[in-house]
């Protein structure tokens, strides 16, 4: 389904809606009145939630793009189709993201871990900056963890060739979300461009359960006895889209600003994973000038 026109409403962008606490997120938009853009990487769930979201808010500017986000092609072409039908972006909320057990590379020879949950929201925040600017008031939320707490980034190897573990991998993702969402916020504070991250609580979604084995079922349990539910989190993620205040760059969890680990918050590791990221994602960022 194409894009609706465009309106004088606020335009909100929400990546992994289609579930979780993406989708109670985009709920929340829908009935505030935002025109929300949801992006999923499954067409029949996608339809499907859209369809559902819009009798269950009464708002019919709600529409759906199906994107494979852990291929950098896909969301160049996300990117494009967003900008021709929307010049003005007014909120876009980084929220897709996996963790999986066994490595794996996408087609673009990216480790899918560092690709969907670190280079996904990178490039698509970067290919999407005229839009923010027009905003006037543009917004980024990137939904990040406190599993970053005991990580720190191998810069030799943040594809995680050698010794590769999911969760390691998941927990390192984590950190480049805040160490990312910094650099950003200061990049482009002057163009009224605000950016901040969150931890939405280990929450009971879907999250993980396609890993399968031993691994699915430990998860499940620990879902059951110690997760919040999707509604919580949701409502913490569209607290950061909403709240008047909100503090450049910064990590919140529970919807209070917070201290995240001392490697989050290292200014040299901001810029050096930026550098790493921009030459990472070059191919998809050329026509652009990026």
């Amino acid at each position: 389904m194409s894009s609706a026109p465009i309106s004088a409403e606020r335009v909100s962008v929400i990546t992994g809606a289609t579930s979780g606490i993406g989708r109670i997120a985009a709920a929340g938009l829908a009935r505030r009145g935002d025109r929300v853009i949801l992006i999923g990487r499954d067409p029949a769930r996608g339809q499907a939630s859209l369809a559902q979201l819009t009798a269950e808010t009464g708002n019919p500017g709600l529409s759906f793009i199906a994107a494979d986000l852990s291929s950098m092609a896909e969301v160049r072409r996300l990117a494009d189709r967003l900008r021709a039908d929307h010049p003005r972006i007014d909120l876009l909320v980084n929220n897709a993201g996996a963790l999986f057990q066994l490595r794996q590379e996408s087609a673009e020879g990216l480790e899918l871990t560092f690709a969907l949950n670190h280079l996904a929201y990178f490039l698509l925040s970067d290919l999407l900056l005229e839009p923010l600017r027009q905003s006037g008031a543009g917004r980024v939320v990137n939904v990040a963890s406190t599993a970053h707490r005991g990580a720190n980034l191998d810069f030799d190897d943040l594809q995680t060739t050698r010794g590769y573990s999911g969760w390691r991998a998941y927990q390192r993702s984590k950190l480049a979300n805040i160490l990312f969402t910094r650099a950003f916020a200061q990049r482009y504070a002057a163009s009224g461009i605000v950016a901040a991250c969150l931890h939405p609580g280990f929450v009971a979604t879907r999250f993980g359960d396609a890993n399968g084995g031993l691994f699915a079922l430990a998860l499940g349990a620990a879902k059951r006895l110690f997760a919040e539910s999707a509604e919580t989190g949701g409502q913490r993620l569209l607290f950061l889209a909403t709240t008047p205040t909100l503090e450049p760059g910064g990590y919140y969890a529970k919807n209070a600003l917070t201290n995240p680990s001392a490697a989050a918050r290292s200014e040299a590791s901001a810029e050096r994973l930026w550098q790493i990221s921009l030459d990472l994602t070059h191919p998809w960022r050329e026509e652009l000038g990026g």
